[in-house]
């Protein structure tokens, strides 16, 4: 079982000079990248890359990862690089390239594909460049980390989340899965598995990966299950809130959002409003920070030349290996806890308590 770690960034400062980033200067769009580092005294042992992987599967990417690791890095006082390949694996190929070219001495990467993944960490390898998979496990690559959360225990505690709100009523779900190319979507997928197939109350009537994680094919293949099971689907495993509220969107149509208990995962603003209003059952709220920061430590770690801290190792079955990892704990929101979610600062109340959603929020407490 991963431990929940809150993690700090003070290491040792460095005397940082500008970089200037690949893809252009800052970009809140997430179209470029940004770069710069800390100030302080000394001399840094080098410096750190990182690509995220789009805008599209979730905000969480430009909204949150990328302000945390720029803050950690500054704080850090290290060097550092980030950029967005915007669901593009050979621009990702690409911008790695560039940032190996570039000096960067370690790098981070939240793979699109185990393969393409895999040719960026060889490619790093070969030049000396230390590596770490960010939030997404490598198959059958080099990486030297893994820093993510436990992703089978995000499946079971969405699977727990859906028979909490399904009861023990006779009911038949539908798995609407993350993309097949996804290490973290099989976890998903088989957390919920091993905590839903038990329960012998609850029939599957249909179950489907969602290409690339997107949320508009994600509703045309919800819409497709729910003709054909004729709209008898009492539950949704939907893998994250991208992708639950595609369900919702297709449930409404119907006269039934609300009705029907969906899951989530990220607990982005859209999910906890489609939670406050009843339309979906629950997220699993991953606290980005604790994430990002744990990333930050690991690779500062390995700028300087310390060994890092890590809880333990993941199984690579493609590559037979075991990779050191960082495994955080996720955490299951409901309606009554989504003031959590507020508290910890990862959401605002002015995004989430908007228009139709502020009584919900004056009600549960949330200001």
């Amino acid at each position: 079982m991963a431990r929940r770690r809150t993690v700090t960034t003070a290491i040792a400062a460095a005397l940082v000079f500008g970089l200037a980033a690949c893809g252009g200067g800052d970009d809140s769009s997430g179209n470029g990248g940004t770069s710069g580092g800390g100030g302080g005294g000394g001399e840094a042992a080098g410096k750190v890359g990182v690509i995220l992987p789009d805008t599209a599967s979730s905000a969480r990417w430009e909204s949150a990862d990328r302000p945390l690791l720029e803050a950690a890095f500054e704080e850090a006082g290290v060097e550092y690089d980030i950029q967005n390949a915007q669901g593009d694996a050979q621009r990702m190929a690409t911008i790695a390239e560039q940032m190996i070219t570039e000096g960067v001495t370690v790098l981070a990467i939240t793979n699109l594909d185990s393969a393409s993944g895999a040719a960026i960490q060889q490619q790093a390898e070969s030049q000396g460049v230390q590596t770490i998979d960010y939030d997404r496990l490598t198959l059958g690559g080099e990486s030297d980390y893994y820093v993510s959360f436990d992703n089978t225990e995000v499946g079971r505690l969405q699977g727990e989340g859906l028979a909490q709100c399904l009861g023990d009523e006779p009911a038949n779900i539908a798995y609407l899965n993350g993309s097949p190319d996804d290490n973290n979507a099989t976890l998903f997928s088989s957390g919920a598995h091993e905590v839903l197939d038990p329960m012998d109350q609850y029939t599957v009537v249909a179950e489907q990966a969602v290409p690339e994680w997107d949320n508009q094919q994600a509703a045309t293949i919800f819409e497709q299950m729910y003709t054909q099971a004729g709209g008898d689907i009492q539950g949704v495993l939907a893998a994250n809130d991208g992708l639950a509220n595609a369900v919702v969107s297709i449930l409404g149509r119907n006269n039934a959002a609300g009705q029907v208990p969906v899951t989530g995962q990220d607990a982005t603003v859209e999910g906890l409003q489609n939670i406050l209003a009843g339309n979906q059952c629950m997220t699993v709220y991953k606290p980005i920070e604790e994430e990002a920061n744990a990333l930050a430590e690991l690779a500062v770690a390995l700028v300087n030349g310390e060994e890092p801290e890590v809880d333990g190792s993941v199984e690579d079955p493609e590559g037979g290996r075991e990779v050191p990892s960082v495994l955080l704990e996720p955490v299951s929101i409901f309606r009554d806890n989504v003031k959590q979610v507020i508290d910890d600062g990862y959401q605002t109340a002015a995004d989430v308590c908007t228009g139709d959603f502020a009584a919900a929020c004056t009600e549960l407490g949330i200001s």
